[in-house]
């Protein structure tokens, strides 16, 4: 039988091991900052300095020598090399992991820290510098930049795309997620109903693990090579 396309759902956890900050664990991001107060359209109208510093600090910790792709980002860039039909990776993570490690196709449903969208224009460009007080927007020379993220109250991006490929895609993959924040926890059962296989890596089980076929549970250094190595020792 032919290979069939793959969609891998990333989360937090799988950027766990290169020393990022997950964010809803007991010692993760929002147990010491407020969504309300860095993470909304509203936080930034009201106190767009804020927002910023938050994020400028992330942004700084993404850019540390130290902060680097781990075993499971490069795992995920090898199925996408090596496996003989579509892998689509769609992440809800704002770093560049993946691509540091090599994967190409790729959907950043939540954002990406490394760029900036001017609120004048639309346009968007890649920022390494803080954003506070704030640089003018390359394109248009004028307009204030906010952080390319996606903030909660707003629409994600690339949703039709991603659509698409779970409707065809074989198997899907959820690695380090947490399944309750939609409308990624919805995607497993968007898989299921086109009878694609589903399988959960995470630390520990989801709130939504009952959805998936199977799941292998560890940290994601160990088990998503282990799982790709049995992927493409199969398709072989």
């Amino acid at each position: 039988m032919a290979a069939r396309p793959i969609v891998v759902l990333t989360g937090a956890g799988i950027s766990r091991e290169s020393g990022l900050h997950t964010f809803r664990d007991a010692d993760g991001i929002w147990a010491s900052v407020r969504i309300e107060d860095v993470a909304t359209p509203e936080a930034f109208a009201r106190d767009p300095a804020r927002v910023q510093a938050f994020y400028d600090a992330r942004r700084r910790g993404l850019l540390d020598p130290a902060v680097r792709p781990n075993a499971a980002h490069d795992a995920l860039a090898r199925l996408e090399r090596e496996w003989p039909a579509p892998v689509l990776v769609v992440t809800q993570n704002i770093d560049d992991l993946h691509e540091r490690a090599g994967s190409r196709a790729l959907v950043h449903m939540h954002g990406e820290l490394l760029k900036a969208r001017c609120l004048a224009c639309g346009a968007v460009s890649p920022v390494r510098q803080d954003l506070a007080p704030g640089p003018a927007c390359p394109a248009c020379g004028n307009g204030p930049l906010r952080p390319h993220v996606v903030w909660f109250g707003e629409m994600p991006l690339g949703m039709e795309a991603i659509g698409a490929a779970i409707d065809g895609c074989g198997l899907f993959v959820a690695i380090g997620t947490s399944g309750n924040v939609y409308p990624a926890a919805g995607f497993v059962a968007q898989a299921r109903r086109r009878r694609a296989r589903t399988v959960e890596l995470n630390l520990e089980r989801s709130q939504g693990a009952h959805l998936f076929d199977e799941g292998h549970y560890g940290p994601a250094t160990r088990v998503v090579p282990d799982f790709v190595e049995r992927l493409l020792a199969g398709a072989g």
